[in-house]
């Protein structure tokens, strides 16, 4: 794979690469009006995805950064994108052009004052993952195997300009308003921003890997904040594949039942018990080892959930409050979804929206199992995202709603129920968390 010498940092640098693969997309909708109508529309469309998703996804990964950090949460909705973008963006998780060896010295230099030779025993200036707001090294020190995450030069500083870039476009796929809107975009910058911060991560990593370890069937590495910076993290190294990579199609049940359950006692411990919750599930930030257990990786997103959130939030799983709309409509107003704007058409519209999609996506909270491996369960998630996604009356209506804590609670849910359906785990246990409060 070909290495980078240089990331653009400044808002124009980044801001012309952007309008440049906008010029490519422009062209690709040409091409696809054209073999649309002289061809298979189905099959022109098929070719407009992927062109589009390859181009957008080569750019992005020249930015690196939050604009990478975009694609990555994408390819977690997998009920939204087309397949070509999914397929294309999941490679943002751990596999992009890395940095060159001399802009890792350089990096090194800048925040040690040292080159990794004088820190490790051994240092291997090639990169064994790369992704969007860093990469992998491997080391060792004291014949202790070490993992050594290196943060792309600018990422931190460019977070601000990247987002103006996108909040323009973002706005009009959900259809925000401007008066309100900023405290969506400032969530989104505060948890970016936080990514950046290795000191931050370091100490939340080790918070949470103490706070979870007595947790079965689940690991983390060790990190050494004395070998650490804020953009340089040293940690032990882990063995074992990717989530996405492990043959999970050739695992026995039981397997799939430990990993699943492992997993999911791990997100409800810390959503339940702690209240902070690693908002960032998807494949990349797990490994499973050799004996079949699972290793949590990269601990920079990290959610608290206050109380005023958590207690409407989950009420809303209770099949009593959302069969009584008295009960239904008032969790509505405290977490924001019905606003006292509303009038009577929006009130009804939004009501009956979220009671559908209330009753659908907490169906493994009313039951002591679930099988997370039922297609049917998640062909349903789509089919609803689908039809109200199509639905001409949410254009209609102000998309400044909801509690600014839905934006990485539901990315948390979202990216945790694709886990473990590519992990098709059955007769997952619903509160066995408790076991371990």
């Amino acid at each position: 794979m070909k290495t980078i010498d240089s990331i653009p940092t400044g808002k124009i640098q980044r801001a012309s690469k952007l309008i440049s693969t906008g010029a490519k997309v422009g062209i690709n909708y040409i091409k696809y009006n054209v073999e649309k109508t002289v061809g298979d529309a189905a099959v022109a469309k098929t070719k407009l995805d992927e062109s589009n998703a390859s181009d957008i996804y080569d750019s992005l990964k020249d930015l690196k950064g939050s604009a990478l950090k975009v694609a990555q949460m994408l390819s977690m909705e997998k009920s939204m994108l087309p397949k070509a973008y999914v397929e294309k963006f999941s490679l943002s998780q751990f596999s992009v052009p890395p940095l060159s060896s001399a802009l890792v010295l350089k990096t090194f230099r800048k925040y040690f004052g040292k080159n990794p030779s004088e820190l490790y025993d051994y240092f291997d200036l090639n990169s064994v993952n790369a992704a969007s707001i860093g990469q992998v090294h491997k080391a060792s020190l004291n014949n202790q195997p070490l993992a050594v995450k290196i943060q792309y030069p600018g990422v931190a500083q460019s977070i601000g300009s990247d987002l103006a870039l996108v909040k323009p476009i973002a706005m009009r796929m959900f259809n925000i308003k401007g008066e309100g809107s900023d405290k969506y975009f400032k969530e989104v910058e505060d948890k970016l921003i936080e990514e950046t911060n290795y000191i931050l991560e370091v100490a939340q990593s080790v918070e949470i890997a103490n706070a979870c370890k007595h947790i079965p069937h689940l690991n983390f590495p060790k990190y050494y904040p004395e070998l650490s910076t804020d953009r340089i993290i040293t940690m032990d190294w882990m063995t074992g594949v990717h989530l996405s990579e492990f043959d999970i199609n050739n695992a026995d049940e039981d397997t799939r039942t430990q990993l699943g359950q492992a997993l999911w006692d791990f997100y409800m411990y810390q959503i339940h018990i702690l209240k902070k919750v690693h908002a960032d599930p998807h494949p990349g930030n797990f490994l499973i080892s050799e004996n079949k257990e699972l290793i949590a990786l990269d601990f920079g997103c990290m959610k608290t959930i206050p109380n005023d959130f958590y207690i409407p939030y989950f009420e809303l799983a209770n099949p009593k409050i959302i069969n009584d709309d008295i009960l239904f409509k008032e969790k509505l107003y405290e977490l924001e979804i019905l606003i006292s704007e509303d009038g009577p058409k929006e009130i009804a519209f939004f009501t009956e929206l979220f009671k559908q999609l209330l009753s659908l996506f907490t169906q493994p909270f009313h039951q002591e199992s679930f099988d997370f491996s039922d297609p049917k369960f998640f062909g349903q998630i789509a089919e609803l995202g689908e039809r109200f996604n199509k639905d001409p009356r949410i254009k209609e209506m102000n998309g400044n709603r909801g509690s600014k804590h839905f934006i990485y609670i539901n990315r948390t849910f979202f990216g945790l129920y694709n886990l473990m359906f590519d992990l098709k785990s059955k007769n997952i246990k619903i509160n066995h968390y408790l076991k371990f409060a």
